[in-house]
């Protein structure tokens, strides 16, 4: 199976030369380098979001795999969607499932399912591979699309990729791939995301789940980031810090109508 680009043209140039040019653009290093377990990065058009992606995979020590977790936006396919066997194509090139690693996490996960139909179209795991053939074009991925988890299942997934990671040789990242508020005004966005990142800095996958539903802040990814925070905080992450939060009306100048994009790092 090759999964062909789904937006490429769109979110971001679906051309080599044009996408080199924006990822070297974008990728800035702000600080120094970290070996993070997990990374949260945001999945609109790189118009839009690309340079809050492109600070925190510029703080990235590359990784040699990266697992991916996206939320479905298109409601195809199972709600915890796996491919275990394949390749990604973008406009820098085919990028190889870790097929060991996949077959190991879906085998420790009761409710995981191997399922294409949910990654056909998903736009929020493609955006985020690009970067990460910029900082390493040998990456390989496990690709996971989720959607419509209970707490219990976040934790079981969370657990199940932590114990399939933790004998893993080779240097890895979790990637969350998420969006914060949508659609709402600047100061709304600002005021609602910054409870939801104090829960992601503390490395609290519960206590995001419930202030996202409290609070009804429109993060599409919640539950890829908290599935991602309970899979590091079980391999030893400690600390987590805040790279870069910005919302769209700095792009567009609409700041009624905002949508919220943050990049952490936790390690």
């Amino acid at each position: 199976m090759r999964r062909e680009p789904a937006v490429a043209g769109q979110f971001y140039p679906g051309e080599r030369v044009h996408l080199e040019a924006e990822l070297a653009r974008l990728v800035r290093k702000t600080g120094p380098e970290v070996e993070a377990l997990g990374v949260v990065a945001p999945h609109a058009g790189y118009m839009y979001s690309g340079a809050v992606a492109g600070e925190v995979y510029g703080r990235l020590v590359p990784p040699e795999v990266a697992v991916i977790l996206g939320p479905n936006h298109t409601g195809l396919g199972q709600r915890a969607a796996i491919m275990s066997v394949g390749t990604f194509l973008t406009p820098l090139g085919e990028v190889p499932i870790e097929s060991p690693l996949a077959e190991e996490v879906l085998a420790r996960v009761p409710f995981l399912r191997e399922d294409t139909l949910a990654h056909l179209y998903e736009h929020s795991l493609e955006v985020q591979i690009p970067f990460l053939q910029y900082l390493n074009p040998g990456i390989s991925i496990v690709p996971l699309c989720l959607s419509r988890l209970d707490l219990e299942e976040i934790f079981l997934l969370g657990e199940g990729l932590a114990e399939a990671l933790r004998a893993f040789p080779q240097r890895f990242t979790v990637v969350a791939s998420t969006d914060f508020s949508h659609y709402v005004p600047d100061r709304v966005a600002r005021q609602k995301d910054r409870l939801a990142l104090e829960r992601i800095l503390e490395l609290d996958p519960a206590g995001l789940v419930e202030v996202v539903a409290r609070e009804e802040i429109s993060m599409c990814g919640v539950i890829p980031t908290a599935v991602m925070l309970a899979a590091v905080r079980s391999l030893g992450a400690r600390k987590a810090e805040l790279v870069r939060y910005a919302t769209s009306g700095e792009v567009s100048g609409d700041y009624e109508y905002v949508v919220g994009y943050a990049g952490l790092l936790i390690w």
